[in-house]
């Protein structure tokens, strides 16, 4: 491992602060040795109070903040003297210590302290880093790791059996501290937990960190010898199964959940062992991934309802084990090693999900090493001591606060012709209400428009069936299934008399407004009905039960549509799948409609381009959002017991009515 500092990068960080900040984002900056939130740090200074009094301080990684990203409002200041007096207590509870340790902030606004603060504060150095380095880790979690970590470090660290994290950590640091000069210490090694270094330099404590670690590293290769290669293997692809998986445990988890399948070589290499069921469920890396990933992972075979039982049914018995009056979470597995075909991942967003991947990667990759290293392979902590940190008192008070999720967090929707107006519109009101949105058009543009609100854009053209077919499996083989379903994308074609009607105006109508979404219908189904309250709402037209003369290629293809509307939602609706169709009207916002065109409509009518724009019975304008929320609106459990209808959104058309 490579140090990663700077001395021009450095100087453009001042103060005892600033350097805190610039070591703590290099050591973020490798996963190797944090990995999402995990790790912390601190710098104690001397400063004024409000009051002008001089007072030691201890500046701590505040709750909630990543090592990789931290800024100076990321550090909570703690008065040291509060946090000495705590750590002399014989006991004290984790509320009670998170209370009190908040009491003694110069800054109210500051994010809590990090749960180890007490134990940054007994550790005399004014700089202390901890990370959860998976060298570390691996050279502990075995039957002979106290051994290997005395002859890797000798008398150069500090060594603390494993001790639950926060107050009974900090007391057991102290105690062993005491017995030693710490200045002489070089780091403290936790036991199945992590590593610590400290010193009064900046730069010197974050390189005593490298140098730790490298020394792990370079002790792992040679127990590993040259010739080691982690196993790879050829996947095998079953994008419908990983569909089946999800919707099993978004069930178990009683919401929609991301299903992220790593399918690299190494991955299904891991997945294809064929101790890989002994070897996965031995435990985690560091107690601390616990809270996000749980113990153990579900096992799937060929029957994944079968194995996601069995997992809930054990995970129950685990949990009956071992609770004192804890409240239970879930039963359902946060990843999944999916034999012969890759490693799962599942969040209840994508972030979660993307998270869970990271430390899961990390996870099979240092066990497959230590399992090779050391005699009797990878040992974690008993299950005992890790519900410990699965159920932590703090994590559970979480629970209590409860709180509302958006509509549709975790659900998967797909969104044709979305690079603009209506269909832009329907996909902005799905992702402010949580779904994942990916939009597809013809358009260039689609990859900018949905970069903005947090979605994916792809360009392809929806005539073309391989093509279609081609992007819903990408989308599934990302996100492990499809929920929702807006097919909007269309033309309006140019208007025409029957008599004057050219078959390539014709057949360009029926070819946009009515094949391609037939197509999309054909691709997208199979994953629907997997989906978590499957929805489909097709986009149609006014023009359906009030068409115009000279309209005749639109309003067929669109009449059409409605049609396949219709034939959809009876098939489908045996498989929980809803099919409507929304009928808008005279929506002015949108490319089509620049303001030469609107005045000149108006002016055919004798109008105002205000009232042209609010031409229907209740006088209201319609705009691209209005539709964007109103199928937001259909996709969700409001519109849960509706299916083959047909909704106008058009403020009140008479001829329609």
């Amino acid at each position: 491992m490579k140090s990663l500092w700077s001395d021009s990068e450095a100087r453009k960080f001042r103060g005892h602060l600033g350097k805190r900040v610039y070591t703590s984002r290099l050591l973020g900056a490798n996963p190797e040795l944090v990995l999402h939130g995990g790790g912390n740090t601190s710098v104690k200074i001397n400063e004024k109070d409000f009051f002008g009094d001089k007072v030691d301080v201890l500046y701590v990684k505040g709750s909630g903040w990543d090592l990789a990203t931290i800024e100076k409002q990321g550090f909570a200041p703690v008065r040291m003297d509060a946090l000495l007096k705590m750590a002399e207590r014989k006991g004290l509870s984790d509320p009670e210590m998170v209370k009190q340790q908040r009491a003694a902030m110069l800054e109210p606004n500051a994010p809590n302290p990090s749960i180890e603060a007490i134990l940054h504060a007994t550790i005399p150095q004014k700089f202390v880093d901890h990370t959860h380095a998976n060298a570390v880790v691996a050279l502990t979690n075995h039957k002979n790791g106290r051994e290997a970590v005395e002859e890797v470090y000798s008398d150069r660290v500090a060594v603390i059996p494993y001790v639950m994290p926060g107050f009974d950590l900090a007391k057991a640091v102290a105690k062993a501290l005491a017995k030693v000069d710490p200045y002489k210490l070089e780091g403290i090694i936790l036991m199945n937990h992590g590593i610590f270094t400290m010193h009064d330099d900046a730069k010197t404590s974050y390189e005593l960190m490298i140098k730790l670690v490298t020394d792990a590293e370079r002790y792992l290769a040679k127990k590993l010898g040259k010739g080691f290669k982690l196993p790879k293997a050829q996947p095998n692809e079953d994008l419908l199964a990983l569909s089946e998986i999800r919707k099993l445990v978004s069930e178990l988890r009683g919401v929609p959940v991301i299903a992220s399948l790593d399918q690299s070589p190494f991955a299904a290499g891991f997945a294809s062992r064929k101790d890989v069921a002994r070897l996965a469920t031995r435990g985690p890396l560091t107690p601390d991934h616990t809270i996000r990933s749980k113990r153990i992972p579900a096992i799937i075979g060929t029957d994944s309802a079968k194995a996601l039982s069995r997992f809930a049914a054990d995970y129950a018995k685990y949990f009956e084990k071992y609770n004192q009056g804890e409240t239970i979470l879930t039963p359902d597995p946060r990843w999944a090693v999916w034999r012969d075909k890759g490693v799962i991942s599942f969040g209840a967003t994508e972030k979660e999900a993307g998270i869970l991947a990271d430390i899961v990667t990390h996870t099979w990759q240092t066990i497959q090493k230590t399992e090779a290293a050391f005699e009797g392979g990878w040992k974690a902590l008993p299950a005992g001591k890790l519900f410990e940190i699965e159920y932590w008192e703090l994590e559970q008070a979480k629970l209590k606060k409860g709180g509302s999720t958006p509509t549709h967090q975790g659900k998967v929707a797909v969104v044709t012709g979305s690079a603009a107006g209506i269909g832009f519109a329907c996909a902005e009101s799905l992702a402010e209400q949580g779904a994942k949105v990916i939009g597809i058009d013809l358009s260039p543009e689609i990859k900018e428009q949905m970069a903005k609100i947090g979605g994916i854009g792809v360009i392809a053209n929806l005539t073309n069936d391989q093509k279609v077919k081609s992007v819903i499996d990408d989308v599934v083989r990302r996100f492990g299934g499809i929920d929702i379903l807006v097919s909007n994308a269309g033309i309006f074609t140019a208007g025409a008399y029957l008599e004057h009607l050219e078959s390539s105006n014709w057949e360009k109508s029926m070819a946009v407004n009515l094949t391609s979404h037939q197509l999309l219908l054909k691709n997208t189904i199979p994953y629907l009905k997997n989906g978590i309250d499957g929805a489909i709402v097709l986009v149609g037209s006014r023009n359906v039960n009030a068409p115009g003369a000279g309209a005749a290629s639109y309003s067929c293809a669109k009449a059409g549509l409605t049609q396949l509307c219709r034939v959809a939602s009876l098939e489908l609706a045996p498989f929980g799948v809803r099919c409507n169709i929304i009928h808008p009207d005279a929506v002015f916002d949108t490319k089509l409609w620049t303001p030469e065109n609107l005045k000149r409509s108006a002016e055919r009518y004798n109008m105002s381009v205000e009232e042209y724009k609010t031409r229907n019975l209740m006088k209201t304008e319609i705009k691209s959002k209005d539709v964007g929320n109103m199928v937001a609106a259909m996709a969700s459990p409001l519109f849960g017991k509706t299916t083959g209808a047909q909704i106008p959104i058009d403020g009140g058309n008479d001829r329609v009515i």
